[in-house]
Formats: C-alpha cells, structure tokens, sequence
C-alpha cells in the first residue's frame, strides 16, 4: 500500500555537510514562498542526516520546485528532489522512527530485566558484605572475649596465680 504524498512538502536528499536551513531556503525561495525548512539531525553528532524537507505554501510551488531542482548541483552534490512522504509515527528508541512504538517493547523489557538482574545481584552483594561484617565483628567479639576467659581463670587457678607471680618477681629481679 502507497503512503500518500505531501505535495506541498518536498524532500531534499544528497545535502552537502555544509548546508542549513538557511542556504537550503535561498535554494527554493526562487519557485515560492516558504511556510518551513527542516534539516533533521543525527543524535549523536548533531549534524544534518545530508537530507531536509522543503514546505511551500502552494502546491505549485513546490511542483515547479521539485522539477527544477531534482538533479541540481548545490555545493558540489546533486540533489534528490521529491514529494515528502508524511512524518513517522513519533517514539520509539531512536526518536522519529518508521515503525510503531511498540516495536521496541522487546528492547524496552529486554532492558527492565538486565536492569532487575543487576538489582537483584547488587541486592545478594550487599547481602554477602552484611553477612561477612557480621562474621568478622562476630570473630573480633569472640578474640575479646577469649582474652578475658584467660584472665578470669587465672584469678580462679591458685596454681596460675603463683606462676605468674614467680615470673613477674623473676621479671622484676
């Protein structure tokens, strides 16, 4: 099935990386008044995609527009010069898309797992380090405790007692 024609709206492929929307209308104000000039960007180095869109305010216009420009030379490129086809359906991960939005709901859930999963192990990390604090403040209380076990039979054995007290006379002599 044909998409229709915007026929007041043309599209200009083949643009030279230095032409902007500016030098684009200079190009077709010669066939008729411009209502819009468009030179969407590339996301990533906002730049222009080398194509634009062209709206004039009459069919005609835009007609003579296209005739005459289509094949043309501007800034060392030939154009490609035809009727617009209407805009995408807006959405979808990479901004104006040509399919449906809810052509990236397998990337979208895709991501909710990954992102869940890394919760989920975050969570079982945190878990782990709680886990392992515990052991050690557990291992530090029983060394502390330990020490006082050995003190606390000493002061019970008489017989502890006296061999301390030899050596620390031992000791002082």
């Amino acid at each position: 099935m044909a998409q229709p024609k915007q026929k007041n709206t043309l599209y200009v492929g083949g643009l030279a990386e230095e032409v902007n929307e500016t030098i684009l209308h200079s190009a077709f104000i010669p066939f008729g008044d411009i209502k819009d000039v468009k030179t969407p960007l590339d996301q990533a180095t906002q730049k222009h995609r080398s194509f634009g869109f062209v709206t004039f305010l009459e069919k005609e216009d835009a007609a003579a527009a296209m005739d005459n420009m289509d094949n043309a030379e501007l800034y060392g490129r030939v154009l490609t010069v035809n009727y617009a086809l209407p805009e995408k359906i807006k959405g979808g991960e990479q901004g104006w898309a040509a399919q449906p939005i809810w052509a990236d709901a397998d990337t979208w859930f895709e991501r909710q797992q990954q992102e869940e999963e890394m919760l989920r192990v975050q969570a079982e990390n945190r878990a782990e380090m709680e886990k392992a604090e515990e052991l050690h403040r557990k291992k530090l209380a029983d060394e502390r405790e330990g020490e006082r076990d050995e003190d606390s039979e000493m002061k019970d054995d008489p017989m502890a007692r006296a061999e301390a007290e030899v050596l620390n006379q031992n000791g002082s002599s």
